[in-house]
């Protein structure tokens, strides 16, 4: 290590260390004035000493870390955001920030990361919605697109467009997320039971979500074009519901029942329209 080799060549050239020879025989740099050298070792030395913080930092980081698909956050030492990202494995993903053939190109502020919180979910939708929502949120100096996405800059069907109820996996193995989204550019999550202990209720709260006003007190970032482009594209054989295909929540309810009932509701797409019976459709 640089930090190790430095440290052994000035303890043995004693009280008057020869830093031209340092820079040139450790730093690989040669011809340097004698003051700019001393500078050069210096700096080095502080380098080097930040190096093994931040790889300490990242092992600790690393070692409480899931392996779980999830939302992370690194922080600064005083816990302000860094950095905003997703992964399909969180540990993994977080050791990959704190590789050490990194160090040389890293961000300055990525060199601060003192800490780390992450959210576990359940599915890659819901991955790039908590993402987007937290980088609206918090700002982080270090993610370049901190914008809500525009629909019009999106490649999106216009049959895709449209009001949806988006039914995936949930990071509790009984239970569900049900994503709504409004072609307004509102959205929401609602977990929600596999065996229907509380549909009624969510039901409910989704129904008004589609019916009550389109626009106002919802401070949420506008992220429903996420949805709609993840529909036409990973997304694609994912079960879905249209909210106007119904005539009350009730008649909602019913339909999110059969399709939490069915065992192939991650298997395969179900799609729920003018029927109270899942339609399938093959993923293949």
């Amino acid at each position: 290590m640089l930090r190790d080799r430095l440290i052994a060549k000035l303890a043995a050239m004693g009280d008057k260390p020869d830093h031209q020879t340092l820079a040139a025989e450790v730093l690989g740099i040669r011809g340097a004035p004698p003051e700019l050298a001393r500078r050069l070792v210096a700096q080095a030395l502080v380098l080097e000493d930040r190096r093994e913080v931040w790889r300490q930092t990242g092992e600790r980081i690393c070692a409480a870390a899931p392996a779980a698909p999830g939302v992370y956050v690194l922080e600064d030492p005083d816990g302000a955001p860094l950095y905003v990202g997703k992964a399909v494995n969180l540990r993994r993903r977080l050791r990959a920030h704190f590789a050490q053939r990194h160090w040389r190109a890293i961000k300055p502020e990525m060199a601060r990361a003192a800490g780390a919180t992450w959210h576990e979910v359940g599915s890659e939708l819901e991955a790039l919605l908590r993402e987007a929502s937290l980088i609206h949120e918090l700002r982080p100096p270090v993610n370049v697109q901190t914008a809500a996405p525009d629909q019009a800059r999106r490649e999106v069907p216009r049959a895709l467009v449209r009001d949806v109820v988006v039914v995936v996996p949930s990071i509790e193995a009984d239970s569900v997320e049900l994503v709504a989204a409004a072609i307004d550019g509102r959205w929401m999550i609602q977990r929600t039971r596999r065996n229907g202990a509380d549909l009624a209720v969510h039901t409910q709260r989704v129904m008004r979500f589609f019916n009550g006003l389109r626009r106002g007190s919802d401070l949420q970032p506008p992220l429903a074009p996420l949805i709609f482009s993840w529909l036409a594209g990973r997304g694609a054989g994912a079960t879905r519901l249209d909210p106007h295909d119904v005539r009350d929540a009730r008649e909602m309810r019913g339909r999110l029942a059969a399709l939490l009932r069915d065992e192939g509701l991650f298997a395969e797409r179900l799609d729920q329209r003018q029927s109270s019976s899942p339609r399938r459709k093959s993923l293949c």
